[in-house]
């Protein structure tokens, strides 16, 4: 009987012993997964203030946002476009590159399928960025995705949608572009977009003037702005502008409707008096 009563409490210790090993398994796993939360939580709250913050700013001081510089080289060629704007390390292409670049595309393309309309797209919390300025092509911006960019690349949820204005009221779509912090490497660009297939870009130096002489950067040979010829902060300071080294974060267009890679990742397509605007062969 001892022996039983022994074995009993033993076995009784036991499923304790159990039962506060498991619990408190259960408890240090709800506070990590409680931490992980809230550190997503506080990253995406970081991030969603950060993007809205460099969207709000680019929107207010760059209504001369696609009047760049000389497009330079041909397509598969290292592009520089002057001292306004920073494009990433073409790298030599290798096999898994195309590979993973046509898959990316793929998934781009089909999920673009839906924003053929551009009412489509603006249910869907796409906004038009600048409709009053005359572009030769017109960001449709997401916010939501713009957040979720500088937390992760999905193919699917590009930042903005690029359309061509075909009427007062009507676009077409032509692609899409997606964005990533400014604080990326570019290994880390590379994870999402090869970087032997895609160059990204980012918007620098611009010194904005004061509100009252915003009018200076759309005049011949301004000094402000992205077409100004102001790229150092001192100088910026003492011209009475306000400098911000980087504007935005990486970004990089993509358009699914071309033949080639050069011409679905082209970098020239942006640029005003490029002979390959106007190119796509994609209709409504």
């Amino acid at each position: 009987m001892q022996a039983f009563n022994r074995t009993r409490v033993t076995v009784i210790e036991s499923l304790i012993f159990l039962t506060v090993f498991f619990l408190c398994g259960v408890a240090v796993f709800a506070q990590r997964e409680s931490e992980a939360l809230a550190g997503s939580a506080a990253k995406s709250s970081a991030a969603t203030h950060d993007t809205k913050q460099d969207l709000a700013t680019t929107e207010d001081a760059m209504g001369d946002m696609h009047h760049h510089s000389d497009p330079g080289e041909g397509p598969g060629h290292q592009h520089q476009m002057g001292p306004h704007m920073r494009m990433s390390t073409l790298q030599p292409q290798k096999p898994e590159d195309t590979i993973r670049a046509q898959k990316i595309a793929d998934e781009a393309r089909a999920a673009l399928e839906h924003y053929r309309n551009f009412r489509d797209a603006e249910a869907d919390g796409f906004k038009i960025f600048l409709p009053n300025t005359k572009q030769k092509m017109y960001h449709f911006t997401n916010w939501k995705y713009a957040v979720e960019a500088a937390l992760r690349f999905n193919p699917s949820h590009p930042t903005s949608l690029l359309y061509e204005k075909i009427a007062d009221d009507d676009y077409k779509l032509i692609g899409a572009m997606y964005t990533a912090p400014q604080r990326y490497s570019e290994e880390q660009l590379n994870q999402r977009i090869p970087l032997s297939v895609a160059q990204w870009h980012q918007h620098v130096n611009l010194c904005m003037p004061p509100r009252d002489r915003r009018q200076e950067m759309f005049g011949p040979n301004p000094r402000f702005g992205l077409q100004g010829s102001i790229i150092a902060q001192s100088e910026c300071e003492s011209a009475g502008g306000s400098f911000k080294p980087v504007v935005f974060g990486w970004m990089v267009h993509f358009y699914p409707y071309e033949k080639s890679m050069d011409q679905i990742w082209s970098v020239e397509r942006q640029l005003p008096g490029s002979s390959m605007a106007g190119m796509s062969e994609h209709r409504h």
